[in-house]
């Protein structure tokens, strides 16, 4: 960095000055892109042929570590777009990269929201239902798809994670939580979603995980909610799906931690109709210029 007492007396000349050195700066991040970009290379030479190149525990743990160690006047907010493109474009290297959305209206904010984290001229595939979206995901045309996050009031056809109950092959997990970077500026997207993959999650230093539960449709919230605490689970957000004249109902509960299906917790849930799945697992956003 020139040092203000280095740079000549005319104000023009110290303009020059300044710009040659953006110019050199733009050139060594230029360099440093590529010398990436080369990295990358060599760790998708690593990977099995055929898998889905979609880390996004570790992408999200590449920016909160960036943003823990940023400093000066650059928003933060700037270092996660930045870093959302350079990732997007890393990623693509690596083998398809179309993201499958759904949105069932031209104003809902899902395909914004997916541009916002997947990069602004990745492909994406624009849906009117869920199960579309995931299908493109399951036949390998998508390497991702972006859905509303559930909800109590919705539609058995919105309910698209009682599918993942099934176990279908291949797998479907989600992945991810959007948008990552929760504060929300004038004119950005304010839906929110879960990303869904047929690669499973991958764990970031600060997660949550989402079990799928089979139970009676006479089960309450309040005994859910004890039979989840006494395994050891800090759930969070539940959501209690009954079908009227069924007498099956299906939970949703999103818990702390990552947790996969080897968990012996699971084990020791009581009063299933059938055994507990992990639906997948999330990094938790981070919360503004203050994360």
């Amino acid at each position: 960095m020139t040092d203000p007492q280095d740079l000549p007396p005319n104000p023009a000349d110290q303009l020059a000055a300044l710009r040659a050195e953006l110019d050199g700066i733009d050139t060594m991040l230029h360099d440093l892109l590529m010398q990436r970009a080369g990295v990358v290379e060599r760790v998708g030479a690593l990977g099995a042929k055929g898998r889905v190149p979609l880390r996004p525990g570790r992408e999200a743990d590449i920016v909160r570590r960036l943003l823990g160690r940023h400093s000066g006047q650059l928003p933060k907010r700037t270092i996660v777009r930045m870093w959302r493109e350079l990732l997007a474009g890393t990623t693509a290297m690596q083998g398809n990269y179309t993201i499958a959305v759904c949105q069932t209206d031209a104003v809902s904010g899902f395909a914004a929201c997916a541009r916002e984290h997947f990069g602004a001229l990745t492909p994406l595939r624009v849906h009117r239902t869920a199960a579309q979206a995931i299908g493109e995901v399951s036949v390998g045309t998508a390497v991702a798809a972006v859905l509303p996050v559930p909800d109590e009031g919705e539609t058995a056809g919105e309910a698209w994670w009682t599918a993942l109950l099934h176990r279908d092959e291949p797998r479907i997990h989600v992945v991810a939580r959007l948008p990552f970077w929760q504060q929300r500026s004038e004119g950005a997207p304010r839906v929110q979603a879960f990303v869904v993959s047929a690669a499973a999650p991958d764990p970031s230093r600060e997660d949550r995980s989402l079990i799928g539960l089979e139970v009676a449709d006479s089960m309450s919230r309040a005994r859910l909610a004890t039979i989840m605490a006494a395994a050891g689970y800090a759930a969070a957000n539940t959501i209690l799906r009954r079908v009227p004249g069924s007498p099956v109902a299906h939970a949703l509960v999103d818990v702390a931690g990552f947790v996969t299906e080897a968990d012996p917790r699971l084990a020791a849930l009581p009063d299933l109709l059938r055994p507990a799945v992990v639906l997948g697992a999330y990094a938790v956003p981070v919360d503004g210029d203050t994360a």
